[in-house]
């Protein structure tokens, strides 16, 4: 089942396109026309996230922001039809540009999980890349002594409530419409942002998300985050942005902080009055930055 978007349709007013990508149906969006701008979400969020850029950036931009398999409008398979791995994420979004054949190149816009997706697939891909756009978001392993927050820790454990929690409770997608922003989102925002996982089956991606955080050799994503981790060096030739909301609750200011190491030559911002969904929190200010950056 996939969510009912008629309640925020005036939010998120924008033509669903489809990619068909082993028997499940993968979503995303194609706005406007000019340079590409390719927009990478994390978890829990999906392309209702970047709703306002959208908006903002079409009349003059071609957007494309997909959904990543079981979030979103994109089906949501069980675990056993779908490798919920990051691998298998970045395999996702080269299947959507190899189907779209864009010839310029692109605008890459990341978060969250987005950042290691996006990055993995630039670093495969850097001919087709013109700028990148970080925000609040991980291109690498956790920087020296630092640990993920305990809450994600004990979901990752699969420790005995936590499966349920999530699945049944819907307690990470929740969770984070509270802790992520800095400000009170309105009912419409929230009923958009949750929507996707709107039942038990439908919220296998925002726990498998999780599980999948690699911390230590042997884990399942290891490998290629150690690849993105070593070889994000790479990525310094193309103009960056980092913009970055200083309250969050896992992508902290020292997070922010070593993408300024990497990448010295960075324009970068730390708002202040910002969480981890700076989007929501300080739309027009984004949207200024990036406009400013690309244009």
């Amino acid at each position: 089942m996939n969510c009912d978007i008629s309640p925020f349709r005036h939010l998120y007013p924008f033509k669903s396109r489809y990619l068909s990508i082993n028997g499940h149906r993968y979503h995303y969006l194609d706005e406007g026309s000019g340079p590409p701008i390719l927009m990478v979400h994390g978890n829990p969020t999906w392309s209702f996230y970047f709703r306002n850029l959208i908006t903002a950036l079409a009349p003059d931009h071609r957007v494309i922001v997909p959904d990543h398999m079981g979030c979103g409008l994109s089906d949501k398979p069980s675990a056993a039809d779908y490798e919920y791995r990051l691998r298998t994420r970045v395999k996702d979004l080269d299947a959507l540009m190899t189907h779209l054949d864009i010839r310029e190149k692109i605008t890459l816009l990341v978060h969250d999980w987005g950042g290691m997706i996006g990055a993995a697939w630039a670093l495969d891909h850097l001919q087709m890349i013109d700028r990148i756009i970080i925000t609040n978001t991980s291109g690498f392993l956790p920087p020296e002594g630092k640990q993920i927050p305990l809450r994600l820790k004990i979901i990752r454990k699969i420790a005995p409530f936590a499966v349920p929690a999530v699945l049944v409770g819907n307690l990470f997608a929740r969770a984070a419409l509270y802790m992520a922003p800095c400000k009170k989102l309105s009912k419409d925002v929230k009923k958009g942002l949750i929507a996707p996982y709107n039942t038990w089956h439908n919220r296998m991606a925002t726990l498998k998300f999780v599980q999948d955080i690699p911390l230590y050799k042997g884990d399942p994503s290891y490998d290629l985050v150690k690849h993105v981790d070593d070889n994000l060096h790479c990525l310094e030739s193309f103009p960056m942005l980092i913009l970055w909301g200083r309250h969050d609750f896992v992508f902290d200011p020292d997070y922010y902080r070593e993408w300024c190491r990497r990448f010295p030559k960075a324009v970068t911002h730390l708002f202040d009055d910002a969480g981890h969904y700076l989007i929501e929190d300080i739309p027009e200010k984004i949207i200024d930055e990036v406009r400013q950056f690309i244009d």
